[in-house]
């Protein structure tokens, strides 16, 4: 393999450093005979600048973690949105990145799952496996490692990122795929076969992943179902293709931007809805006068708490689901009416990571792509080298692209 030459104390002083003790606390736990190792990363220094790629220093795993060489990494909208923030849980210095797959480099104590050399997608969502959580159907939230955005790893919150000058660097959804090694926890991490593209496999450490099982796992969409999808992004366009795979009959995109309804009849839109074009009639009034009454299942995919609330006036009465997929800013409210929630017996829904189960549920994503079942490749409009990761980002904000891979060695 391939490695960077190790960092040893007696190569740098930095290593010595009391910043870089923070990352190396407790080195008992650290594997044996794994030294720390130098290689590049994206740094995300301040809000909403241009990430710095310089060489950092990436410590070896401890006891139930892992270290991953990333082949490639894509770009998440939430990673723009973190990326931007001023204000906790913003921090910087960060090192951004949460879609990726990579090679195991080195394991840590206890690990009995993975091995080196093993191809891995790490995903943010842990799934220990052990928890009442985890053992159980009805839930894809961990509560032995539950979903946070903290800046360290989830077992001891410390960082195994230091810059050359011995300062930590922060970790972020406990992946930090932005740079060519990374460490990441055993719960976060999902073994599957080398053969399967990297550059369409690491597509569902989030993304597409969550989209499709809004629609397929949460909102379970049954054959024949009437479906509104509230922003036709990525997240969008994934909750369709996932709406089309459970048989869904119409599938109406809602979104500001009419251009995007052509590329999204290749997801399986039917039907399309200018919500900037509406004169006096809010959205929901048009989906419902659409559908006679209502959709039988309304996703929110942007990150608003007013299309939450058009979503929820649009799903059907008596059995009609609204799902929230988007990721809002920190402390938006929503408010409903009691009247509506009691008498019309609407649902809504929450769907993190679109409710799977990382290690059960997405090797069925992954054999529904190599079945041809789930068309991966038309969510990755573009592709570029690690140096051009900021072009990326422009990429994505001005809505040029879906899904841009980012590879480490192109």
């Amino acid at each position: 393999m391939n490695l960077r030459p190790p960092l040893t104390r007696s190569q740098d002083d930095a290593v010595s450093s009391p910043s870089f003790q923070i990352s190396l606390m407790d080195e008992s736990s650290a594997a044996t005979g794994v030294q720390s190792i130098r290689c590049r990363a994206a740094v995300c220094r301040r809000p909403g600048e241009p990430l710095v790629i310089e060489e950092i220093i990436v410590a070896p795993p401890r006891a139930r973690e892992v270290r991953i060489r990333i082949t490639c990494t894509s770009l998440c909208l939430s990673d723009i949105t973190f990326w931007k923030l001023k204000d906790p849980p913003g921090i910087v210095p960060r090192i951004l990145g949460h879609e990726a797959i990579g090679v195991v480099e080195s394991v840590g104590k206890d690990v009995n799952e993975v091995k080196e050399g093993d191809t891995v997608i790490p995903i943010f969502m842990a799934d220990c496996g052990e928890c009442a959580d985890c053992l159980s159907v009805k839930s894809n939230l961990c509560s032995k490692l539950p979903f946070k955005i903290a800046p360290g790893m989830p077992r001891c919150g410390t960082s195994r990122f230091t810059d050359i000058n011995g300062d930590v660097l922060h970790h972020f959804l406990s992946v930090s795929s932005f740079t060519e090694y990374t460490v990441v926890d055993i719960a976060n991490v999902l073994k599957i076969d080398p053969a399967i593209p990297p550059n369409r496999a690491c597509l569902l450490s989030c993304g597409v992943a969550t989209g499709v099982g809004a629609a397929w796992k949460t909102a379970n969409v049954e054959n024949g179902s009437t479906v509104a999808i509230f922003g036709l992004g990525s997240i969008g366009l994934a909750v369709a293709e996932g709406a089309r795979l459970c048989g869904a009959s119409r599938i109406i995109g809602i979104d500001i931007n009419p251009d995007k309804f052509e590329a999204a009849k290749k997801f399986g839109v039917t039907e399309f809805v200018n919500s900037r074009s509406l004169g006096d009639k809010h959205v929901s009034q048009v989906i419902n006068e659409m559908t006679d009454g209502g959709a039988d299942y309304c996703f929110e995919c942007v990150g608003m708490a007013s299309l939450v609330q058009e979503a929820f006036a649009c799903c059907r009465k008596g059995w009609g689901k609204t799902i929230v997929v988007g990721v809002d800013k920190p402390g938006a409210i929503l408010s409903f009416s009691s009247y509506d929630v009691l008498f019309h017996g609407k649902t809504i829904m929450g769907s993190l990571y679109g409710g799977l189960k990382p290690k059960s549920d997405v090797p069925t994503l992954l054999k529904w792509y190599t079945d041809k079942k789930l068309e991966l490749d038309k969510f990755v409009t573009h592709e570029v080298g690690f140096e051009d990761i900021n072009q990326a980002f422009n990429l994505l904000m001005e809505g040029k692209c879906l899904r841009c891979v980012i590879w480490m060695k192109k």
